[in-house]
């Protein structure tokens, strides 16, 4: 019972008993895909779409500029973590190849002698004025920095997981002993520190890229029972919503704060109190001139749901536009365009097919993008 309300937890999957069986299950998995051990039970879910179709919208989403040069050299594998822990270990390896990494962090000790800034504060009040030892401040310039801890912790996630290939217990295990002098943080992967990336440090940038991603994913939130689980599990609706953002973006030649990824906030009635939070939109001079929503599902070929159009309608209205565009991952219907009475609206809705290949997909994009600005000159005409 633990274990099955676990999975139920831990992936949003349906869990149901098998017809005919007092001790068996179905498991109906939702948008999550990956690996999870809880307890004894290990569940591996594979995603609709080819692995390298994702790990292509992942690449992207990590470095929309150098994606195709970059080397991730993900393995050809129908298992995510398996495909992903080759370019993990490549891309650290190669960040560690002139030596870690060091920079100055800011150490407060009690000395023999003075080092730094003496603390007078904490000296008096912690020892009365009596010295030694000392309270000191000073900058120690050191390989424990951000950017290794947060590879150690992903590559100490990793060591967690059981791992099938030899070699990547291996990989993993040289890993850790390169970070030997460098502190184990326990990150909570929905809230990971930024790095400022300059000159110094941009070798790092894909390895520590890989690294958030991994801890995002090895972040597990259980809350039925005290039972044990680890695990590498993406949810497809984020790397969908953060694929097409990302995409749009570069294709329109725009800035995070002008088409930003649901940070901004529409507000539909007068008083203010009922708060919108678009997927996509553009601005400009503090007004949105565009709108959109994104669903990774397929649109069927009688019609699209009617809740997804009453969510971008409000959407439309809340930001004063004439129009709104709603995206799916996949579908068998054309694009369709939905006239709304009375209102004077429009509610437009296209799909992008995931399955062909990064040149397709972004082509797809592209077309997507030619929509949305003229849907823009429309607007401001």
């Amino acid at each position: 019972m633990a274990e099955r309300d676990a999975v139920r937890d831990l992936i949003k999957a349906d869990v149901t008993p098998t017809v005919g069986s007092t001790d068996r299950y179905d498991i109906t998995p939702g948008s999550t895909i990956g690996a999870v051990e809880i307890g004894s039970l290990a569940v591996q879910i594979r995603p609709k779409l080819p692995i390298q179709n994702v790990l292509f919208l992942i690449s992207y989403v990590l470095d929309p500029k150098r994606w195709q040069s970059s080397g991730f050299d993900y393995e050809r594998s129908d298992l995510l973590l398996e495909a992903v822990l080759p370019g993990f270990v490549h891309h650290v390896r190669r960040a560690f190849r002139p030596g870690l990494l060091q920079g100055y962090r800011t150490e407060e000790d009690a000395l023999q002698t003075v080092r730094g800034r003496i603390r007078i504060d904490d000296q008096i009040n912690r020892r009365y004025g009596v010295a030694p030892p000392i309270e000191v401040s000073y900058d120690d310039f050191t390989e424990d920095i951000e950017v290794n801890r947060l590879i150690k912790a992903a590559v100490r996630n990793l060591s967690q997981i059981r791992l099938r290939s030899s070699w990547a217990r291996s990989a993993l295990h040289s890993l850790d002993g390169a970070l030997g002098q460098v502190s184990l943080m326990r990150y909570d992967g929905r809230r990971l520190p930024e790095i400022t990336w300059n000159r110094l440090n941009e070798h790092y940038r894909p390895a520590v890229e890989l690294a958030k991603l991994i801890l995002r994913a090895t972040t597990l939130e259980h809350h039925h029972g005290a039972i044990r689980a680890n695990g590498f599990l993406m949810d497809m609706n984020r790397v969908f919503e953060d694929f097409v953002v990302v995409a749009l973006r570069e294709a329109l030649e725009q800035s995070k704060r002008a088409f930003p990824q649901g940070d901004r906030r529409l507000r539909l009635d007068s008083a203010r109190t009922v708060t919108l939070q678009p997927d996509i939109s553009w601005w400009e001079g503090g007004r949105c001139q565009f709108v959109g929503d994104l669903k990774y599902r397929r649109v069927g070929e009688a019609r699209v749901s009617h809740a997804d159009l009453y969510q971008l309608l409000s959407y439309v209205v809340a930001a004063d536009l004439p129009a709104g565009l709603l995206i799916y991952a996949a579908g068998e219907a054309d694009d369709a365009v939905h006239d709304v009475v009375h209102l004077g609206r429009r509610l437009v809705v296209t799909t992008l097919d995931l399955s062909g290949g990064p040149d397709d997909i972004l082509g797809q994009v592209r077309g997507v993008a030619t929509r949305i600005l003229d849907m823009r000159v429309r607007h401001r005409a």
